[in-house]
């Protein structure tokens, strides 16, 4: 198998594709050390603080009376563990306390976030991926797969991948050099027209989703003409006639003219 990294297509209703960069076994191992350092330091405390009330209780933890607590306390480590997963993936979002740290996130296959049906597959999961030690089959499984999913992944259809993080209109502004004229763009587009009124909220989420992954895209140019031919499609206008780089700054024209009216309200 290729250790090249996996890239993940998302097809919009706009039919652009958009990639995720698919999460490595390096960078998940990673993620996992940071989160099994935590859930041990956690059980040592969950661990001292039973001994802790049993001694101002009075009570022996090698006796027989105390063989329930016992039972509780290894109930409470099981849940605790696989439950520390399963919070932290609903609380941000496909994300662990380690693959917060790492810059990863679990997101289903088709590109959108998982749900907790998908972080209880999973993650009780989990057990059969450690198998013998410290995930045996979990990482034989991801050196087979191409997107480095073990058992856990394939049964709830989800898999780990980078996340990006948040970026501003301003942030996007100065991405890359865009020329715009005093009284608008110089490309076939005047803004002072453009109604960008009459975008929603998808239509802009599209067109920033582009602007912050247009690094990492190898079409990028061609991209933007979709993006910008969809809108102009979808507006009831008529299809501008720009070159691929101008297509580009069109649509970050278009973010900013959507910022100033927002700035002007």
């Amino acid at each position: 198998m290729s250790m090249q990294e996996e890239t993940l297509d998302i097809n919009t209703p706009e039919n652009v594709a958009f990639g995720y960069r698919v999460a490595g076994i390096g960078s998940r191992f990673l993620a996992t050390l940071v989160d099994t350092a935590i859930i041990v330091l956690l059980q040592i405390i969950v661990v001292v603080t039973y001994y802790f009330i049993l001694d101002l209780m009075g009570i022996d933890p090698d006796g027989g009376t105390s063989a329930w607590v016992a039972a509780v306390l290894g109930l409470v480590i099981f849940l605790f563990y696989w439950g520390y997963y399963i919070f932290f993936e609903m609380l941000w979002n496909g994300q662990s306390l380690g693959k917060r740290w790492t810059g990863l996130r679990v997101i289903r296959t088709d590109g959108t976030p998982i749900t907790l049906s998908e972080s209880l597959i999973r993650n009780l999961t989990r057990v059969i991926d450690f198998l013998p030690a410290f995930y045996g089959v979990g990482i034989i499984t991801m050196f087979i797969d191409k997107q480095s999913r073990r058992l856990g992944d394939l049964a709830a259809g989800t898999l780990v991948v980078y996340d990006r993080a948040p970026i501003t209109i301003q942030e996007i502004a100065v991405k890359r050099i865009v020329n715009l004229a005093p009284q608008g763009l110089s490309l076939g587009v005047d803004l002072n027209d453009f109604p960008v009124e009459r975008l929603t909220n998808d239509d802009l989420n599209l067109i920033e989703d582009f602007l912050m992954r247009r690094d990492q895209l190898t079409h990028r140019e061609t991209l933007a003409i979709q993006i910008l031919n969809s809108l102009h499609t979808r507006l009831g206008l008529p299809l501008p006639s720009l070159t691929r780089l101008e297509a580009e700054d069109a649509l970050v024209a278009i973010m900013q003219a959507m910022q100033k009216r927002m700035d002007d309200k």
